[in-house]
């Protein structure tokens, strides 16, 4: 008998829930959740997400629907209707601060401390090479300079706050070390995005209901390198 991935997985997008072995043919590709497209073709959000979701997505690779206007005319990327609306107001913080302070960073990237060899690294790596400007603490936090200093600098010198969320994320933050303070900081700012790596949001909320109830973008049906493009489109100016 097919499993349910739900327990470990999530069902929080229709790709989510078409992929799994067991609810797969009761949530398909064309169904009132999946697709949200009607029996006449035309699309609306399903109702799932307009309601008690907070906007939440995490890739939906089977609804890449929609394409915000910061994307470019040339751009391979697609979104879902529910990252396009969560990630506008972010846009719109990015537009503005480009005016009134052009000289700041594009990222800051808070991240557990266990991940900074491995998926903060490879996040940043991407993100840089597609122009963004990163502050990273493995880069940014010179010998001799007090860290939490050099931190809260980064925090206020940067447009958006990326949060990779991982297991080590996870589990660093009830602990209210450094990971913890960035983010509180970066918690008091509609310039977040949470990038779900490696676990889920029903694990998330069990930490933090704040940050949960955040939007996002997740690599569980997307890859590191297409959440690092639609983060340089997001940023780019």
């Amino acid at each position: 008998m097919a499993r349910c991935t739900a327990p470990s997985r999530g069902h929080r997008s229709s790709a989510a829930a078409a992929n799994c072995p067991a609810c797969g043919s009761r949530y398909g590709r064309y169904s009132g959740y999946g697709s949200g497209y009607s029996s006449s073709g035309s699309y609306s959000s399903p109702s799932y997400f307009s309601s008690g979701s907070n906007g939440r997505s995490s890739g939906g690779s089977g609804r890449r629907t929609s394409k915000p206007r910061w994307s470019g005319a040339g751009s391979a990327v697609w979104y879902t209707s529910e990252q396009v609306q969560a990630l506008t107001p972010v846009r719109e913080n990015v537009e503005n601060l480009a005016v009134s302070q052009p000289d700041l960073r594009d990222v800051f990237l808070c991240h557990a401390w266990d991940d900074r060899q491995g998926s903060a690294k490879e996040l940043h790596d991407l993100l840089e090479a597609r122009g963004v400007r990163v502050w990273f603490s493995e880069k940014d936090l010179g010998l001799g300079v007090p860290m939490m200093r050099a931190i809260d600098k980064g925090l206020v010198n940067s447009r958006v706050g990326i949060v990779l969320v991982t297991p080590a994320m996870l589990r660093r933050l009830p602990a209210e070390g450094i990971a913890d303070k960035e983010l509180s900081a970066l918690l008091r700012r509609e310039r977040l995005v949470p990038v779900v790596h490696g676990t889920t949001y029903e694990e998330l909320e069990q930490v933090s209901l704040l940050l949960a109830s955040r939007a996002g973008l997740s690599t569980a049906e997307e890859s590191m390198a297409e959440v690092a493009t639609k983060i340089a489109e997001l940023v780019a100016i």
